[in-house]
């Protein structure tokens, strides 16, 4: 923990982010990724993955992986630079940050068209007032998640 209170990442944590960024950029861009398509994609590259190894590696637990070969396997897989997964510090590819934010207003979109559905018959003004206190909400809550 940092001196303001914030949680410091640990390396699994962040190879945890950047593989769910690297799942969640896939989904958005159409092509719905199973743990076995990773772990028969792994085997073919010669670097075998135990569904228990996959299923740390996602959620950040777990020993830190080490095996570069696996890393630039997995970047390999998902068709980014593997410096991605290799090095702690680096920035996130620009196609994984644009299809992000596509994914992020996919998800507004659908927000928005749910309340709208449900709130049946109100006036133009009452549904672009709420429209903009959903859109405030998401914008709150973006900023938060970048801090």
């Amino acid at each position: 923990m940092t001196a303001d209170g914030k949680h410091t990442p640990t390396p699994g944590a962040d190879l945890a982010r950047k593989i769910n960024l690297l799942m969640d950029t896939a989904e958005a861009e159409g092509r719905k990724i199973s743990v076995n398509d990773v772990l028969h994609a792994m085997a073919e590259a010669g670097t075998p993955l135990s569904r228990a190894r996959w299923h740390y590696m996602r959620a950040g637990t777990g020993p830190v992986v080490k095996k570069i070969e696996l890393l630039k396997n997995l970047a390999k897989f998902f068709g980014v630079n593997e410096e991605y997964l290799l090095d702690t510090n680096s920035d996130v590819p620009v196609r994984v940050e644009a299809q992000m934010e596509l994914l992020a207003t996919m998800r507004e979109n659908k927000i928005r068209n749910y309340a709208a559905r449900q709130l049946g018959e109100l006036s133009p003004e009452t549904l672009l007032q709420i429209r903009d206190i959903i859109d405030k909400r998401l914008k709150d809550h973006r900023s938060e998640q970048s801090d």
